[in-house]
Formats: C-alpha cells, sequence, structure tokens
C-alpha cells in the first residue's frame, strides 16, 4: 500500500431533512434547534440566504463612490453607492481564485483591486479590466463581475438584501412592522433616521436564535436588568412588571415588539420614554413643533420610539439598533450603534451618550445579556429535560384592534410568534 496516496473518502447519504414539526410545537422548542450544526446549516439555507435580511442604512454610504463592509449572515458583502447614486450589495469574492477585494471597514473608491491578480471592478461589481489581458483572448469580461445579491430594496432608508432572485417583496416581508419604521422616522424633526454613530460590536458564544428573542421578551428585564434599572432610576423597570399595561405583540412573519405606548400615554408626559423632559431638550422640541405642529409633535414625543424585533437580524431598541450576525451554531456577533435624528444635534448627543453607557465596553445592560446567552447555551447542550418551555401567557392571549395576537408584556406572544414563523419558513419548498 502506498502511505503517500491520498485518501478520497467515500461520499455519504445526505442527511435527512429534520422534521420541523417534531423540534418546534406550540408551546415548546427542542434544545438540539440551538445546538445541531446541521440545523445551522439548513437555516443559512433557507432563512438567512434566502429571505429579506437588514444589511445597512443609506446615511452609511452618503456620497457617490462610499462604500461599508456589511454580512448577510456569515458572509462579508459590500454596500455601494455608485456614481450615480445607486445601492448594491456586492459579494467580497473574486470570481478568479476567491480572494477577497476588500479588506478595509469604509472608505471611498471607484474601484476595487483584487491583491492576488490584479483584476480590478467598478463599485457597481463590473469587471474593469485585468492584467495580461492576451491571456484571456475570447473570454467575455461580462461573465466575470463580482457576485450581487439578488434583490437588493430600501424602506425608509433600511436597506435590504435578498440572495433569493425570487420572493415576496421587502414591504410584504416588513408587513406591519413598516408602521415601526414610519414611528422611528417621525421622531426626527426632518423625518430621517441617520446611521452616523460607528458601530459596537459585542461577540457572544450563543446561538443567533436565543438573542432573537430576548430582544422582545418583556419577562427577563425584572431580573437581568435589575441593577441599572436601579442605577439609572428612570422608571424603566415599571415598564416590565406584572402591572405593566404595555403589551407583547407577534406583527407575523417574525417581527414583534414590545410596545410601551400605553404606559408612557398613562405619564402622558413628552420624552418621558427618553427619561428626560420637553425643558432639557429646547431646541428638539422646538423643531419638532415646527415641524408637526404642538399636537402632534407631543404625542410622538409621547409615544416614543419602537421596541421591535424585525425578523432575522434588526432590533430596533429605542435609542439604538442592534444588528445579529450568525457566525456558527454557537457564535454570534451583535452590532450595535446610537441612532441619530437629522436635525436633532441636543437629542443626537444624548442618544449617543447613553448608548455608551448601556452597551458600551463599560456598559450594564448588555452583559447582562451576554451573560444569559452564553448560560443558556451551556444549558441547552444538557440532555434532560430536552425542551424548552414557552407558554408564558397562552391562555390569555388576545387580539388587538388590527387582528395582531398580543399578551401581556411578560408574556412569551413574541417568542411563539417567532418560532411559528421560524417552522413555516423552514418546512417550506
Amino acid at each position: 500500500m502506498d502511505h503517500c496516496a491520498p485518501v478520497i473518502p467515500i461520499a455519504s447519504a445526505p442527511a435527512a431533512e429534520p422534521r420541523w414539526d417534531q423540534l418546534v410545537r406550540d408551546e415548546h422548542v427542542h434544545g438540539s434547534l440551538y445546538t445541531d450544526p446541521a440545523i445551522y446549516q439548513a437555516e443559512l439555507q433557507k432563512i438567512w440566504f434566502r429571505t429579506w435580511v437588514y444589511v445597512g442604512h443609506e446615511s452609511e454610504v452618503p456620497n457617490a463612490n462610499d462604500y461599508v463592509m456589511k454580512s448577510i449572515g456569515p458572509e462579508p458583502v459590500i454596500m455601494t453607492r455608485d456614481r450615480h447614486g445607486t445601492i448594491h450589495l456586492l459579494h467580497n469574492r473574486c470570481p478568479h481564485r476567491g480572494n477577497r477585494v476588500c479588506m478595509t471597514e469604509q472608505g471611498n473608491a471607484r474601484s476595487f483591486t483584487c491583491p492576488y491578480h490584479g483584476w480590478t471592478f467598478a463599485n457597481d461589481g463590473a469587471l474593469k479590466g485585468w492584467p495580461f489581458p492576451s491571456g484571456y483572448e475570447g473570454v467575455d469580461r461580462g461573465d466575470y463581475g463580482l457576485g450581487k445579491v439578488a434583490r437588493v430594496a430600501s424602506y425608509r432608508g433600511f436597506v435590504f438584501g435578498s440572495m433569493a432572485a425570487e420572493g415576496p417583496s421587502l414591504e410584504e416581508h416588513l408587513g406591519a412592522a413598516m408602521k415601526s419604521i414610519d414611528a422611528l422616522c417621525e421622531t426626527s424633526p426632518e423625518g430621517e433616521v441617520e446611521i452616523t454613530a460607528g458601530f459596537l460590536k459585542h461577540k457572544v458564544k450563543a446561538n443567533w436564535k436565543f438573542l432573537v428573542e430576548n430582544e422582545t421578551d418583556g419577562y427577563h428585564p425584572s431580573f437581568v436588568h435589575a441593577s441599572i434599572f436601579e442605577v439609572a432610576q428612570s422608571g424603566i423597570g415599571s415598564l416590565y412588571s406584572a402591572e405593566s399595561t404595555a403589551v407583547s405583540r407577534d406583527f407575523g412573519n417574525g417581527h414583534t415588539e414590545n410596545d410601551l405606548r400605553p404606559e408612557f400615554r398613562k405619564r402622558d408626559v413628552p420624552l418621558s420614554w427618553f427619561g428626560t423632559t420637553a425643558d432639557k431638550l429646547p431646541d428638539y422640541t422646538a423643531k419638532m413643533n415646527a415641524a408637526y405642529g404642538e399636537e402632534r409633535a407631543r404625542k410622538i414625543m409621547i409615544d416614543g420610539t419602537p421596541h421591535i424585533m424585525i425578523y432575522p437580524n434588526l432590533f430596533i431598541a429605542e435609542i439604538q439598533i442592534f444588528v445579529i450576525q450568525p457566525l456558527s451554531v454557537d457564535e454570534t456577533v451583535q452590532h450595535v450603534t446610537a441612532l441619530q435624528f437629522k436635525g436633532a444635534p441636543d437629542l443626537n448627543r444624548r442618544m449617543r451618550q447613553q448608548t455608551m453607557g448601556s452597551v458600551g465596553p463599560a456598559g450594564f445592560l448588555l452583559a447582562d445579556d451576554a451573560e444569559m446567552y452564553e448560560r443558556t447555551q451551556m444549558g441547552v447542550r444538557m440532555r434532560n429535560p430536552e425542551w424548552l418551555f414557552l407558554g408564558r401567557g397562552k391562555h390569555r392571549e388576545r387580539r388587538d384592534a388590527d387582528g395582531f395576537l398580543i399578551g401581556d408584556n411578560t408574556d412569551e406572544v413574541p417568542s411563539r410568534g417567532i418560532w411559528r414563523h421560524y417552522r413555516a419558513t423552514m418546512e417550506a419548498a
């Protein structure tokens, strides 16, 4: 036997598709959904590489030829604005030998050159040229541009991509979540959000779905975040108490929210959602009154910004956004930035300060959640019990005036809604 000869393994039959109805039940989910690498790979194909995924914001590439590095799931993409103002999502992979063509986080460039063999691509992905072209006589350059994300669409500046050439439109995917994005933008006196404060990145050793569920889990804040609520003295804790009039909601399509407006309307104080009062932000208040009229501006400033998880990866959390990026079955990155409202410099400054205090390197909030994610990931690796129970508040689920399922703010209506959509997506052909 020649021990230097390569051993070629015999291909094994592909593993059978999991029975999703046996893993996701009305009030229970199986622990393997968070730990099985094969399930994670199936999720990449059926969720991350097929549905609409939030990628970035138009304000991150404000000028012609600007670009910024982003991702769809674990796969890096380059978000560019070409010289005509069109936004593109390009795969960061040279079609020649697979090298990355862009290694810097952001910048301004009309083209990208692969460092391996010098192929050069325009910022719309087209191949501009290759060195020593006589070697490619008869080859059509049009066939060898950078790969493009199949569909790109934007709503109120929020850019989404889908790697599937066909499927529901972005508006169909967002559904009622569009109204939450509208409400967010209306908090600006100029009706626009800007993502310009820069991102913090937090890596946790946990499955991405734990993060998605946690974002609209109104049951944990009173316990996990008790310390920051006590220090802040902002009244946030009362929003997630057993007596709270706030509600949890399932919008469908995996989108869920904690609707805190009933509590803010009870207080009837503008900007109480931000833990302040109108007299402390006089410039912002004056601009809102001028933009919307005093009556409407007052209502907007009482209701505040939404607390919504737009499936599968965009969490709008009052003063900041979180973008969830899965790296493996048990490793996830959260990209976090302070929201900035166009025309509101005094509010924006406070937004940045509070974001650093809550999710910055010395912040309490995200550190609390990260600890829970990682402990839970360790827990679900154990065999007994096999199932996680998501039945809290099932007996008091009800429909709101728009027909959406709601429950008390501490109920698990959002988690059940997320898993219903997950199962339907994974079962789809």
